[in-house]
């Protein structure tokens, strides 16, 4: 499920919340990934701009973030979730105040979005108005942000809305809660949201949530670097960094063979290439190796391979494709 935070309150949509989640309820495992949302999804890094991030693609359709997160990660996404912002207090409200560990002190105020933060560092009780505070704020008015072992800015942000969303479930997922009070809330939450997910389907999940040991899930951030392309800041994902993570994740939430098979969209997106034109990782099985293209020879003793198009075929002219080791660009500072 790819779950998207949306600030409306300035004249464009952007999506500012971008988390692919995976849930297994046979296993009770799961993981989040945090996306930063200047994550760079262009195709000519001469020209670009504002619209090459991935937090602009929502303007278009949730599908196209939902179809970038799938390319940048080779995940299949089932289901999208929308949050916008003018929703948050209501959907926290449904749920009820959550206790919480704020950080650090948070003071900021942005008068062009009526955006005003204003939160104590500790644990405390997280209401709908504290909670759209505290899941916005990236630095104070001076300039300060978390601390860098924290993770500054947006990195800090994207860790305290994961945070936070484990909180959530932490209260609601207890022995106390019973299977028709969760729906109750399911109910609430799904009136301030938008999903191409039913709500039958949501409450057929209830039972088992219910149960889900949060000791069992993983939250990571998508592997990469901040980088300026053309004067502006973006974040640059790891090709190879996150092809392992998304295979140990894959692997950890315990899915069955078929499942597995059903995981995988295609291979993800490699730095300044065209996206890759098999699907490779399809061919996944369970002890993390794929399989080599049709009619490639393998010369190295790994079978872990991607295929990368150099030169696109045209009516006339054949294309040029590269068969490239895995094992060997993971020891080489490859991007």
């Amino acid at each position: 499920i790819l779950i998207l935070g949306i600030s409306e309150d300035i004249k464009s949509a952007l999506t500012d919340t971008i988390i692919l989640a995976g849930y297994n309820p046979d296993s009770q495992k799961a993981f989040m990934i945090s996306i930063p949302r200047d994550t760079f999804v262009g195709k000519n890094e001469l020209t670009a701009g504002g619209y090459d991030k991935i937090n602009a693609l929502y303007q278009s359709s949730p599908e196209k973030t939902v179809k970038a997160v799938e390319s940048l990660t080779g995940v299949q996404i089932d289901h999208y979730v929308v949050v916008k912002n003018s929703a948050l207090p209501a959907i926290v409200t449904a749920i009820g105040e959550v206790e919480f560990d704020v950080p650090i002190d948070m003071d900021y105020d942005d008068p062009t979005q009526n955006l005003h933060i204003h939160l104590k560092a500790g644990v405390q009780m997280i209401n709908g108005d504290k909670a759209e505070q505290l899941l916005r704020f990236r630095h104070n008015n001076n300039g300060t942000s978390y601390p860098k072992e924290y993770g500054d800015n947006d990195y800090g942000r994207m860790r305290t809305q994961r945070e936070f969303i484990k909180a959530v479930a932490s209260q609601l997922i207890n022995e106390k809660t019973s299977v028709s009070k969760l729906k109750d809330i399911g109910k609430a939450v799904f009136d301030n949201i938008t999903t191409n997910m039913s709500l039958a389907k949501v409450f057929a999940y209830a039972p088992s949530a219910i149960k889900l040991n949060l000791d069992g899930v993983r939250m990571e951030q998508l592997p990469g670097y901040s980088e300026k392309i053309n004067n502006l800041w973006f974040y640059r994902h790891k090709y190879i960094e996150t092809y392992d993570l998304i295979n140990e994740l894959l692997k950890e939430i315990e899915l069955d063979e078929k499942e597995l098979k059903k995981a995988y969209k295609a291979t993800p997106r490699i730095k300044n290439k065209p996206a890759v034109q098999n699907t490779d990782l399809q061919n996944q099985t369970m002890d993390n190796t794929v399989t080599p293209a049709e009619g490639t020879v393998d010369k190295c003793k790994h079978l872990n391979t991607i295929s990368e198009v150099n030169v696109e075929a045209t009516c006339i002219k054949d294309g040029e494709e590269a068969i490239k080791c895995v094992e060997e660009m993971r020891n080489k500072s490859w991007s």
